[in-house]
């Protein structure tokens, strides 16, 4: 009776499997069936339905992304359009007051400089807890390390602790964006460094300061704005390489004294330059 059973239940099984695949008994002998004509499982049926549901909710989803990309891309086009033309003002502006101080007879002094950047350029032979406590609140803890800082009182006398093992100046504009474009990491909440390769890295990051792309995060830098202190950190330190044609003969002397240490003011773009 066992054998029996068995058999009979594989028996029943494969005729359950041949009534999926029956013709219709209407159809006559020898004619092709059409599709539909051929019996289809319900279990088929609910996964083709869930499946075309599935590809309908996908493809919304892609117009979707679709049309708010374009509407982000023409915003950042926007910003980027409004951001040199305020450069090129601000240029055109001290030109104009140069020529009216020349006419009056007087002189024009520009405003002092916001932004510093700065470039660890010495090892840790001989340096003091102090000057090795504020290289780390510099972020400067390697040999070419580079950093933005926000030039104010207190980072002014930061400065002047660490000038034996650093090279500072006032960076301009091509040098903030040559810097980002190809330097740029970022720093995300695990600590982790990720290449700037895409704007919604930045968005996911600093999206809540209105900081969504490249341009405004040099933005931001380069006119020390205020949510510069959360872009600067926001970039992990520049990993600089060593200077083209390296350092000069007396590298541990201050710059006014034919060295490489301290203030360079505006020649720092041209080690930058070397650097990058």
């Amino acid at each position: 009776m066992v054998a029996q059973k068995s058999t009979g239940t594989k028996k029943a099984s494969t005729a359950a499997t041949k009534t999926y695949v029956t013709l219709i008994p209407s159809l006559s002998a020898g004619s092709v069936p059409t599709k539909d004509q051929i019996l289809v499982p319900e279990t088929l049926l609910k996964k083709r339905k869930s499946q075309e549901k599935e590809r309908a909710e996908k493809a919304a989803e892609r117009d979707t992304r679709k049309k708010e990309s374009k509407t982000k891309r023409e915003t950042i086009f926007k910003r980027a359009e409004s951001y040199v033309k305020e450069y090129r003002d601000a240029e055109r502006e001290k030109i104009r007051l140069h020529r009216v101080a020349k006419q009056e007879g007087s002189y024009f002094v520009p405003a002092e400089p916001k932004l510093v950047f700065v470039v660890r350029i010495k090892g840790i032979n001989k340096i003091d807890p102090k000057k090795r406590k504020t290289l780390q609140l510099l972020r400067l803890l390697q040999i070419n390390n580079g950093v933005f800082i926000r030039l104010t009182k207190a980072t002014t006398e930061m400065l002047k602790i660490v000038e034996p093992f650093v090279a500072y100046g006032y960076p301009n504009l091509k040098s903030v964006r040559e810097l980002i474009y190809k330097r740029g990491y970022a720093k995300t909440s695990q600590k982790q460094r990720i290449p700037l390769t895409d704007n919604a890295i930045i968005e996911e990051h600093l999206g809540k300061f209105g900081i969504v792309c490249m341009e405004d995060l040099i933005h931001e830098i380069y006119m020390v704005g205020p949510n510069f202190k959360a872009a600067s950190n926001f970039l992990w330190p520049f990993k600089l390489s060593n200077p083209t044609g390296g350092f000069r003969t007396r590298k541990f002397r201050h710059f006014v004294e034919g060295g490489d240490l301290g203030n360079r003011e505006e020649n720092i773009n041209a080690l930058i330059k070397q650097m990058n």
